[in-house]
C-alpha cells in the first residue's frame, strides 16, 4: 500500500462527498486506501459514506474527539508507506496524491511533504509557515505582515513574500494536505492529542525536525481548500482555540518564561482588535452580527490568555 488517505469529518456532508469523489478521481497511479474518521456528525455524513463510498474504511466516534485524536485513530489502522492527512473541505486536483508520493520517494529524508493549495477562485492559499516564537507573535499581533506582505521580516511567520512556486524546506506544512512518511511516524510518534484543534501539525512538524526529518513544500500537485467549514459552526470557540493552541505549543517546547510572555502577547492580540470591532457596531449596522462574534471572542480570549491554565 503506497498511501493511506485519512479524512476527519465533523458535519461537512456535501464537502466530504466532493472530497472523497476527488480522491478516487485524482489519486493517480498509486495503491491507496481511504479512511474516514467521523467525529459524531449529525448531518448524515456517516450514512452518505456507507451508501456512496462503501470501499472507504469508516470509523465512527460517539463524540467529537478533535482533529489530532481522530487522525491518530486513522493512523492506527492505516497500511500505507505514507499517511496523507486530508481535510474534508478540499478537492484533489491533477493526480496530486501520486505526484506528491513520487516526490517524497525521491527525497528519503522528507518526513512531511505538502503540496500547492488553492483558494476556490484558484488563487494561491498561503500555506506553510514558521514555528511560533515571541517575535512572530508580536508581529502577528500588530498585523504588520498584512501591512507589509512583501517584507521578509514583517511577513516572516506566514512567509507572505513567497509565491509558493518552488520547492523548499519549511518549518510547518499546513494540515489540510500533509503527506507523512510512516517510517518517520514510527520514530517520532503520532499527533499529540492534547491539541484538540489547531497547532497539532505545528507540534508534529517541530518534533519531526527535532529528530532530523525534513519538512518540505513541493508544488508538484494542487488541491483546492475551502477552509474553516467545520470551524464556522462554532466561531467564538474557534477564534479562542486557535490562539490558545499556540500558547500550548510555546509552553510545551519553549518553557515557562516564554509561555508567560506569550500569554501577554496573546492578550495584546485580542485587546488590539476590540476597539476596531466596537467601532463596527457603532458605524456599520450591517456588520453587527459579525462584530458581536468578534467582540465576544476577543473579550473571552483576553481572559483565557491571561488566566486559563494551559497544559503542555
Amino acid at each position: 500500500m503506497d498511501v493511506s488517505v485519512i479524512v476527519v469529518n465533523w458535519n461537512t456532508l456535501e464537502l466530504l462527498r466532493n472530497c472523497l469523489a476527488s480522491v478516487y478521481r485524482q489519486a493517480g497511479e498509486v495503491d491507496f486506501e481511504v479512511i474516514v474518521v467521523d467525529n459524531a456528525s449529525t448531518d448524515g455524513s456517516v450514512e452518505m459514506v456507507k451508501r456512496d463510498f462503501p470501499q472507504v474504511i469508516l470509523i465512527e466516534n460517539a463524540d467529537n474527539r478533535g482533529f489530532a485524536a481522530a487522525n491518530n485513530q486513522g493512523m492506527a489502522v492505516a497500511k500505507g508507506r505514507y499517511v496523507l492527512l486530508l481535510n474534508s473541505d478540499t478537492l484533489v486536483l491533477d493526480d496530486a496524491i501520486a505526484s506528491t508520493v513520487r516526490f517524497a520517494d525521491r527525497h528519503p529524508r522528507a518526513g512531511v511533504t505538502g503540496c500547492r493549495v488553492l483558494n476556490p477562485d484558484r488563487t494561491i492559499q498561503p500555506t506553510c509557515f514558521m514555528f511560533p516564537s515571541i517575535l512572530n507573535m508580536l508581529l502577528s499581533s500588530m498585523y504588520l505582515y498584512k501591512l507589509f506582505p512583501k517584507s521578509r521580516f514583517f511577513g516572516r511567520e506566514h512567509m507572505t513574500w513567497w509565491g509558493r512556486d518552488d520547492i523548499r524546506e519549511v518549518d510547518v506544512v499546513t494540515g489540510c494536505f500533509m503527506l507523512v512518511r510512516r517510517q518517520a511516524i514510527d520514530q517520532v510518534g503520532v499527533l499529540d492529542e492534547r491539541f484538540f484543534m489547531y497547532a497539532e501539525e505545528t507540534d508534529w512538524c517541530y518534533r519531526f525536525k527535532q529528530n532530523g526529518w525534513q519538512v518540505i513544500f513541493a508544488p508538484v500537485g494542487q488541491i483546492i481548500h475551502f477552509g474553516g467549514q467545520s470551524a464556522a459552526k462554532k466561531p467564538v470557540a474557534t477564534i479562542i482555540q486557535l490562539r490558545l493552541s499556540v500558547l500550548k505549543f510555546v509552553r510545551k517546547h519553549y518553557g515557562r518564561l516564554s509561555h508567560l510572555v506569550a500569554r501577554f502577547l496573546t492578550a495584546f492580540f485580542f485587546a488590539l482588535r476590540l476597539p476596531i470591532w466596537l467601532s463596527v457596531v457603532l458605524f456599520r449596522p450591517r456588520a453587527r452580527t459579525e462584530a458581536a462574534i468578534k467582540i465576544h471572542a476577543y473579550s473571552a480570549g483576553i481572559v483565557n490568555a491571561l488566566f486559563r491554565p494551559v497544559d503542555a
